[in-house]
Parts: C-alpha cells; structure tokens; sequence
C-alpha cells in the first residue's frame, strides 16, 4: 500500500478546490439521493506534488469524541478516492512506491476513521500511543480484505453495483472497492447507514466548497 504521500490539511475556513483540481483522476462522492451537507476535507501528495488521493465529506463535519452518547449524534460519511496505479519507480530512481489497491483505499477509510475517536476512559496524554497502536490494526485489517473481519455488500458506483468489502467498529464503518474509471473507493462513517449509500463521480467541486 502507499505509505509515502504526506497529507495537505486545512481549516475548514481554508480549505480550495485547488489541491482537488490537480489530481489526474476523477473524484467520488456521495450520488444525488444524499441531499445533505457536502465539504472538502484534505489531499494527498506524493513527495513530487502529484496528487495521489483525497477524501470529501458530508452530513455534520465529525469532530474528535471521546463521549460515545455525543459521537452517535454525529451522522457523516467520507468518501476517500485513491488513484490505481502499479508499482513503480520513486521521482529520483532510488526505490520503488508500492502500488495502490483497494487495500490502500481500506486503510486510508480505516485510519480517517480513527482520528475522530477515542476510546471515553482514555487519557488525553495517552491517544497519541492508543491512535498508533489501531491505525497499525487498521493497516493490518486493510492488507486481509478477506479476512474475517470484513464482509461483502453491493454499493451502486455510477448506478453500477459494485461489490465492497465492509466492517464496522464500535467508533464508525469502513468500506472500500473498486470502480471502473481507474479509481480505488475507499468510505468511513457513523450515524448513516452505509448500506444505504451510492458514489458516483463529482462533477461539480463547487457543490463541496
């Protein structure tokens, strides 16, 4: 999975279009049945500036919970969209990037997921060591799709169903598949079903700005 890109965060307040403008691939959201609220998030790059995947919100912006009554009241469902690409040779020829899979979009959904929790009897001064320890379970879940811990589900993508690989946690749900336009999708969510969702491609960025 691809573990070298760095992540642009902003501020809401801050947040553009600009780093979503510059990807090569196309993004996903949420289709038009979802009539809520819908906001950028972040982008990742590869260390020469090329986007490599991206995550696009809607419903309530999720904030860190440590309150498992007030994380319930929390209904959003991010949809991380990661470019497909084989492995290859780093910018500067010195080693090789490991080729983006539906593992990597599981992971990406799995660790997005995880940042906005924490476990309510856990020290502030402790999440740091709690988030390292499951976003290493995280990864781990995401290299065995077929794995126990995951099941299957039928999503429509552009009004195709596609099959997805699907689990949930006590904090949210994560899923992941593949499209037909060259993407891996990867979603995490709470307080919204997510057998009740579709994606399909964003056609106006102007609608998450």
């Amino acid at each position: 999975m691809e573990t070298t890109s760095r992540v642009e965060g902003l501020p809401a307040a801050r947040r553009t279009a600009e780093g979503y403008l510059r990807a090569p691939f196309a993004w996903y959201g949420l289709d038009e049945a979802f009539t809520g609220a819908r906001w950028l998030m972040q982008v990742g790059t590869a260390a020469d500036g090329t986007v490599q995947h991206g995550s696009m919100g809607h419903g309530d912006e999720p904030s860190i919970k440590s309150d498992a009554s007030a994380a319930e009241k929390e209904r959003f469902a991010v949809v991380v969209t990661v470019a497909a690409s084989p492995m290859r040779r780093t910018g500067d020829g010195t080693g090789v990037l490991d080729a983006t899979t539906v593992s990597s979009a599981a992971w990406l959904a799995g660790s997005g997921l995880l940042a906005y929790t924490w476990p309510a009897q856990l020290d502030h001064a402790l999440r740091d060591d709690w988030l390292d320890q499951q976003t290493e379970t995280a990864f781990e879940l995401a290299d065995d799709l077929e794995g126990p811990e995951w099941s299957t589900l039928s999503l429509p993508v552009d009004g195709v169903p596609m099959p997805f690989h699907y689990r949930e946690s006590e904090f949210g749900w994560v899923l992941a598949g593949a499209t037909q336009a060259g993407v891996h999708i990867g979603a995490y969510g709470r307080g919204m079903s997510a057998y009740g969702l579709g994606f399909a491609v964003v056609e106006d960025l102007g609608l998450y700005t």
